[in-house]
């Protein structure tokens, strides 16, 4: 009997095609699409780990066009239980405290005292004293997060199966190997804040002298970082910017420009890899491989998700909040 929209429990958005591509090569079945009233959002429907999944792509990256997907992904698929938001970000490393993020890491968003995981860190208002963030967004729904946890605990017994993925990944679909594999660590270079970049399409004529040195990894299998993840409707391309964001007590970890439109309405978990570290030096060669580490994370996560024991979470609206309305 073929399924209907009511049969799929689980949605994943993704921002781009270069993020779709490894969420579509993981899946471990592929079903057939099915009509919608409006043919509005372009829908990839199949399993992972037992879930049935929907999964959509953004027409253009920002946290307007992500609202308006999913209010139209939960009109379609009405038993949605909760989703994931999986793509690429830049990585914002904290060296002084120990939060050594480098290109092709997971982030993966996780509340704390001052954030729900997900901050609007160009929300707020100009004070005397500067610039205050006002306003919170809603935690992940209590299953993904308790699924965090399952799988902290899990990484602490035994490795991440997130490299397992992403091999399988590349034996299934080999045309990915050219663009999804790890670029190699001597193409991860994190500048000192004030150096800016010298031009062209890659760093091939920077200083090499301004490279932030860092201890060699054992290994080239990502780490996974659970923290705060900004989110705006700008792009970061400036260091200086970038390290701002450290300040305070939100310890940013990575910036996005979608989860925003998301957090309050549409529960769901931030799942990015890290692409570039959001300065002047910004370019595309780790975004692939990125979005693939992000990919992989979430069919870990989903695996330790009974698909049988997950239970409804009640949305505050049938319909999305889009910001700026």
């Amino acid at each position: 009997m073929p399924l209907s929209h009511r049969d799929y429990t689980v949605a994943c958005i993704c921002p781009m095609g270069v993020e779709l591509a490894p969420v579509k090569a993981l899946l471990d079945q592929t079903h057939p699409s099915l009509p919608t009233q409006r043919d509005q959002n372009s829908y990839t429907l199949g399993v992972i780990g037992g879930h049935n999944i929907v999964i959509a792509v953004l027409p253009e990256i920002g946290t307007n066009s992500a609202a308006t997907v999913a209010t139209q992904l939960l009109n379609d698929f009405p038993s949605i239980r909760f989703g994931l938001l999986v793509g690429i970000g830049g990585g914002v490393p904290d060296l002084a405290n120990e939060i050594d993020i480098r290109l092709g890491d997971i982030v993966v968003s996780k509340p704390t005292k001052t954030a729900g995981g997900v901050v609007q860190y160009d929300m707020g208002k100009e004070t005397l004293n500067g610039f205050e963030r006002t306003g919170t967004l809603n935690k992940p729904p209590a299953v993904l997060r308790a699924a965090v946890q399952q799988l902290v605990a899990q990484h602490e017994l035994e490795d991440s199966h997130v490299p397992l993925y992403l091999s399988k990944m590349l034996e299934k679909f080999p045309k990915m190997k050219e663009k999804y594999t790890h670029p190699g660590a001597e193409h991860d270079q994190l500048f000192t804040t004030a150096y800016e970049h010298q031009g062209g399409k890659t760093c091939a004529s920077c200083d090499s002298s301004q490279v932030v040195r860092r201890p060699p990894r054992s290994s080239l299998s990502p780490f996974i970082h659970y923290g705060t993840i900004g989110s705006a409707n700008r792009v970061v391309k400036n260091a200086a910017q970038r390290e701002k964001l450290k300040s305070g007590d939100l310890d940013i970890m990575c910036v996005e420009m979608e989860a925003a439109g998301l957090m309050d309405s549409f529960p769901c978990l931030v799942i990015r890899g890290i692409c570039d570290y959001a300065d002047s030096h910004k370019n595309k060669k780790w975004q692939p491989y990125a979005a693939a580490t992000a990919a992989a994370y979430m069919k870990e996560i989903l695996s330790v998700i009974p698909a049988q024991e997950v239970t409804k979470i009640p949305h505050a609206t049938s319909v999305v909040q889009i910001p700026g309305e």
